[in-house]
């Protein structure tokens, strides 16, 4: 497959960051995904939060698995590390990197077959080890690549392109991320730019594990009457929790509405998704709280968004294990090797 990079160039009134970068900076290739996909919404809220955070892309570790979502870290972050790891298994593979090299801010792009399906468990270890780093899943509920049967994450009742009705019941990642113990959860919908950049420029922040699950309608395959990814219904069914301030050529859909408003967005093909905003009053502290509020809007057919959960006091990988600050790759013979004396007292305190 043939990659367009984009020209670095910039008209010389464009705005720039505390580092003097401007956004295209922090672009990458030219996208191949389906003109309309919600996917190029979330590589472009994700360029944003960069640029606006004046991160240095050669900070930045992009990891990602199989399928459409794992496609995306080429279109941004052009100058940051990358790698495109195999089918679920990028979880393990971030995890190592963190525990090599703390020093760098980790980023795990991924899809709801690659971490619903065959990544399940992949992706709850990372999250209950507290790895410190964002993980994104772009959910649109159906494998986009192998022509848009059900994923894990399709609702029981929905409906595919050709009429077919899910029978199997639907795996929740943010209830399941709250299950498992991720200090930051949320959940946000890619044509709600207003949404999104804040709560993943908060999820850089965080230090632990941050998970954002981002409701991105298929348009080749699951953009119709009768789903529950489509555009149409995630506008009409979306509970927002609060507000937050930190094919055919088709035209990008985009939602800018308040918080405790449900938004019906209609879809190019005339079906609507059901958003709903989390009220201001509402408290993201408490975990068991917010496992019931999604439970309660989820028996009403609403889609949560909005910031969910947030631990005050997160504790990540390297805490939990005590490890070294330094870069493995930096770490010299005499420190690697400490000497008999030092592995008999390791040894003498497992007895």
């Amino acid at each position: 497959m043939t990659y367009i990079n984009k020209p670095k160039l910039a008209h010389p009134n464009a705005a720039v960051n505390e580092l003097g970068y401007t956004r295209r900076y922090y672009e990458g290739a030219v996208s191949t995904l389906c003109a309309g996909c919600g996917h190029d919404s979330i590589s472009s809220a994700i360029i944003q939060a960069f640029f606006e955070l004046s991160v240095e892309p050669h900070r930045v570790a992009k990891l990602s698995g199989i399928g459409c979502s794992s496609k995306t870290p080429t279109y941004f972050l052009g100058s940051s590390h990358g790698l495109n790891s195999v089918h679920g298994r990028m979880p393990s593979v971030l995890t190592g990197a963190n525990l090599a090299n703390r020093d760098l801010l980790y980023l795990g792009v991924s899809g709801d077959g690659d971490s619903a399906s065959i990544g399940l468990g992949q992706f709850a270890h990372a999250l209950r080890r507290g790895v410190n780093m964002l993980y994104v899943v772009e959910n649109n509920g159906v494998y986009g690549l192998t022509k848009g049967q059900f994923s894990a994450t399709a609702d029981s009742g929905s409906k595919s392109k050709r009429g077919v009705v899910n029978t199997d019941s639907s795996i929740d990642l943010v209830g399941l991320a709250l299950q498992l113990g991720a200090t930051f959860v949320a959940r946000s919908f890619s044509g709600d730019k207003t949404q999104l950049v804040p709560l993943i420029k908060a999820a850089i922040e965080h230090k632990g594990a941050a998970f954002i699950d981002v409701v991105s309608p298929c348009v080749a395959f699951n953009n119709h009457a009768g789903s529950t990814k489509s555009y149409d219904y995630v506008r009409e069914h979306n509970e927002v929790v609060n507000r937050l301030d930190f094919m055919p050529l088709r035209k990008e859909i985009t939602a800018d509405y308040e918080p405790g408003k449900v938004e019906n967005i209609v879809q190019h093909d005339g079906s609507v998704i059901r958003l709903h905003k989390v009220d201001d009053d509402y408290d993201p502290y408490d975990r068991i709280a917010a496992m019931n509020y999604l439970g309660d809007h989820a028996a009403k057919g609403e889609v949560v968004t909005g910031l969910i959960y947030l631990d005050r006091e997160p504790q990540d990988l390297h805490a939990n294990l005590g490890t070294v600050t330094a870069p493995l790759n930096s770490l010299n013979e005499k420190e690697l090797c400490p000497g008999v004396a030092t592995l008999e007292a390791i040894n003498e305190s497992l007895r």
